[in-house]
């Protein structure tokens, strides 16, 4: 009998296998050809055009244990996680599916069968659930045993499935087991009735039962938000069961916390902190916080995502923040960081891409972690400030402090308590509501555009790529589209965006081809702008595609290839795609990395990708199945959806392998030359490389060699010696500067001694206001320095015009002038005459913009506000 996480994930799958389901490795957490999702969510989603027939596959069952995240849109669970018993922002959702095979007679013994006699979860304590309508379903649980007594039909809002707004969905049966000790028959009856008269959110706080096992008999899909339910072309099966809660019920423990899932994350996080995990203890909750985002912060850095400022980057970010936050209240602000690692060591078995991306992991927590230790500070003192100000925190204030610092609406509680203070909770949660509304993730422009495309695929069938071995070919004209729409015809003057060039040629028409996509499996779309004549549907054309630049799209395609095996080599394997552009002209490439490249990195990168295409490989190409690729070293490129198919791509360029669809050299050989433009940062986390290749390197080589070469005769240099005579001439300069510097030095001396001199007296007061020659704040303050130094006593304005803008400087000595006269105030005043805005401290203060022209009125205006 399966007793740990492993084992009940194992025995599920092989449960399945046994039944005639492919096991189907998980999928990534981002979701692949699906804009209406932010993450993966459940099992399903990786199915989602195999359910409403777009997609088919060589199999029509399967079994997956997949990753999953709920933290935005509607799937979030976050501000749950750590304070209930099974909330989690990652979890593993088992599930086995069938797509028009089986249906709702199988599925229900065989969920039956699995959960009493393989798990060995006792009959007498399960019950289930029904959508109100559904009478086939109830039949079918009472003829494999179960009582009437035990099944309770509910309405829509609990028994009915959907993955979204829009896609498939159904009706659904639940498996629930009772969860506390003893219990006659009777007893467990009686209970089940009340449970399931309780509304949602009651039911989700009892933990005296727990849904364990969710059928959902997909016969529907809803293509628009609140549309209507149209049948799908064959029903199918979903199930969806928590790994994290069925371990709980197998392991008879209260909390999914307490399964082997967590225990050895929070005895790590129990260690670093110094903290006994104790279920009863206030702070465990913050413990478990912290074990649950490590497990999400580990899954999502390593499937591409890192901590950003918008999308999936900023769901991560909030994540890692709220995890540290609590790390910080328990006393060690590191704690997320070998929380992370811990879960590395436990779930890297079953998932290997954790391995290969431990120090990536290591690296962006402790990049996260010391950044948002300084938000923090600034977090605690902009309340400290508010809560001296006013006892009434208001709404927004506390969504701030939750949304830019991270505090969670608890804590900030807990402070204003502490001062005597109150928070507006419902002017926060009003701006949490609108915060989920925003985060909501539905493209639905896109998704309505990507649903043509997967019904043009499901009709006109799978197209034939030819362009591995061809640049023209003949072919039928299946279907065209004008901005997402279907028509007949095409007429001289339509047309897309710019892209891949070629052209479409037949006896009556010509058009040419701007890009070529393939934006689902299957489907190859050509956007075209007709030149001359028209294009209809079914018409035989020619295919001819700018061979001289597909020649250029193959050796940069090639050269990123070569170029990611490089910088794993140089960088480590923890090194990840994080984005590419393949042109006709150069190629860019970002990785993953907080360091920039040191000058002796780069030359190493760029001399190993050559020697690569010095040595001249043959670009190697198998087809197979994506777990014998993944087997044999291949590694995906970022954002690639290859687990989803029956057979991939394998390209091997020397010790480069890996899955790519597209189209490449011959050999290295072909590539010429590589060399790097540019290496910088563009993300936190985040680096770009921009590259040339062939031609356009060699090209740029000779372009930096006219420049050495202009270069070298403005210093009436050899090439050779340029740099010497440059350092040379450097030193002169600095010299030079240096000598002219102590000659404005004196210049200024001498001014300020005249200027002094021409001080007025305001009720017994030196006032001095007067131009200043170059505007320049820093050469202001030394005048204003050498003024006091002279007048000992008074008010000095100085104003000048640097870069077409006005600038404005008030300086009030001794201390005890600035008492009655502050110079902040000052300026403040004399700022509005400019149109600009200034401020400082009572010795000294600065404007700065404005109106130049009206300097002279400013200053005049100094005398009147003395």
């Amino acid at each position: 009998m399966a007793r740990t996480a492993a084992e009940i994930r194992e025995s599920f799958l092989r449960f399945f296998e046994e039944r005639g389901h492919r096991r189907v490795k998980s999928s990534s957490l981002v979701p692949q050809n699906d804009p209406t999702l932010l993450f993966t969510n459940a099992g399903m989603n990786q199915f989602k055009d195999v359910f409403t027939g777009r997609e088919t596959r060589d199999y029509t069952r399967a079994a997956s244990s997949q990753k999953c995240v709920r933290a935005g849109g509607k799937h979030n669970d976050l501000e749950n996680v750590g304070f209930t018993a099974r909330h989690h922002t990652f979890f593993e959702m088992l599930g086995n599916f069938s797509f028009g095979d089986y249906f709702k007679k199988d599925a229900i013994a065989w969920a039956w069968e699995f959960v009493t006699r393989t798990l060995g979860l006792p009959a007498e304590k399960l019950a289930v659930t029904v959508f109100r309508e559904d009478d086939e379903a109830e039949e079918l649980w009472k003829s494999i045993g179960v009582r009437k007594e035990r099944i309770f039909r509910l309405g829509e809002k609990d028994n009915f499935w959907a993955m979204g707004p829009t896609g498939p969905c159904g009706p659904c049966s639940e498996i629930h087991l009772y969860r506390l000790a003893g219990g006659t028959q009777a007893e467990i009856d009686a209970h089940a009735h009340q449970f399931f008269g309780l509304d949602q959110a009651e039911a989700l706080g009892s933990d005296s039962s727990m849904e364990i096992w969710n059928l959902v008999f997909m016969q529907f899909e809803r293509k628009e938000a609140d549309g209507p339910l149209q049948p799908l072309p064959k029903p199918s099966i979903d199930t969806g069961a928590g790994l994290e809660r069925v371990a709980a019920a197998v392991q008879n423990v209260p909390s999914n916390y307490d399964t082997d899932l967590f225990r050895p994350i929070l005895a790590e996080i129990s260690r670093v902190t110094d903290r006994v995990y104790d279920p009863a203890a206030k702070y465990v909750s913050s413990m478990r916080v912290i074990a649950d985002h490590a497990r999400a912060t580990t899954f999502l850095i390593a499937d591409g995502v890192l901590p950003s400022n918008e999308g999936r980057g900023y769901v991560l970010r909030r994540i890692m923040r709220r995890a540290i936050r609590h790390a910080e209240m328990l006393g060690s602000i590191n704690a997320l960081t070998v929380a992370c690692i811990k879960v590395i060591q436990e779930m890297s078995p079953i998932f290997s891409e954790l391995l290969s991306s431990q120090a990536l992991i290591a690296e962006v927590t402790n990049q996260e972690t010391m950044a948002f230790e300084r938000t923090l500070r600034r977090g605690n003192e902009l309340l400290e400030g508010w809560l001296e100000k006013s006892k009434d925190l208001r709404g927004d204030q506390a969504f701030q402090l939750y949304d830019t610092f991270g505090f969670p609406l608890d804590l900030t509680q807990v402070i204003a308590a502490e001062k005597s203070a109150t928070v507006d909770v419902d002017g926060f949660e009003k701006l949490m509501e609108q915060q989920r509304a925003r985060s909501s993730f539905a493209g639905s422009g896109e998704a309505a555009i990507g649903d043509v495309h997967k019904s043009l695929a499901a009709e006109v069938g799978e197209n034939q790529f030819l362009g591995y071995e061809q640049v023209a070919a003949e072919a039928t004209l299946k279907a065209i589209l004008v901005n997402g729409r279907r028509v007949d015809e095409i007429s001289a003057g339509q047309g897309g965006q710019l892209g891949d060039t070629g052209f479409v040629t037949s006896d009556r028409s010509r058009a040419q081809i701007l890009d070529t996509q393939r934006p689902v499996h299957g489907l190859i779309v050509h956007k075209a702008k007709v030149l001359e004549g028209s294009l209809t549907v079914g018409q035989q054309v020619e295919l001819i595609v700018d061979a001289q630049r597909r020649a250029g799209l193959r050796r940069n395609h090639s050269a990123t290839h070569l170029l990611h095996r490089a910088l794993r080599e140089l960088l480590g394997e923890g090194v990840k795609q994080a984005g590419s552009v393949v042109a006709p002209d150069y190629l860019r490439f970002d990785y993953t990395a907080y360091q920039p490249l040191s000058d002796e990195q780069r030359m190493q990168l760029e001399r190993r990708v050559n020697q690569l295409v010095y040595e001249n490989y043959e670009a190697q190409t198998k087809v197979m199945d994506p777990e014998s690729a993944m087997k044999s070293g291949a590694i995906a490129f970022f954002g690639d959806k290859y687990t989803t198919l029956s057979k991939v791509r394998v390209l091997q360029i020397g010790p480069s392998v890996e899955l790519c669809g597209g189209t490449h050299v011959a050999r290295s050989g072909d590539i010429g030359f590589f060399k790097i433009v540019s290496e910088g940062a563009i993300a936190a986390g985040v680096r770009r490389i921009v590259a040339y290749t062939g031609p356009e390197a060699v090209a740029l080589v000779h372009e930096e060699e006219q420049q050495l070469a202009r270069a070298a005769a403005a210093l009436k240099a050899a090439p050779k010696d340029l740099v010497s005579r440059a350092e040379q001439a450097a030193n002169r300069i600095k010299e030079l500067e240096r000598e002219l510097e102590q000659l404005q030095r004196k210049a200024a001396t001498a001014k300020s001694s005249e200027l002094a001199q021409g001080a007025r007296e305001v009720h017994g007061v030196k006032v001095l206001a007067a131009r200043h020659d170059n505007g320049d704040p820093e050469a202001m303050r030394e005048l204003a320095d050498k003024l006091r130094d002279q007048m000992k006593s008074g008010i000095v304005v100085l104003g000048g015009e640097k870069d077409g803008k006005a600038n404005l400087l008030v300086a009030v000595f001794p201390s005890d002038l600035s008492k009655k006269y502050r110079a902040g105030d000052l300026v403040k005043e004399l700022s509005k005459t400019l149109g600009g805005r200034g401020g400082g401290k009572p010795e000294m203060a600065q404007a700065g913009g404005g109106d130049p022209a009206q300097l002279d009125a400013a200053l005049a205006r100094a005398y009147e506000l003395v």
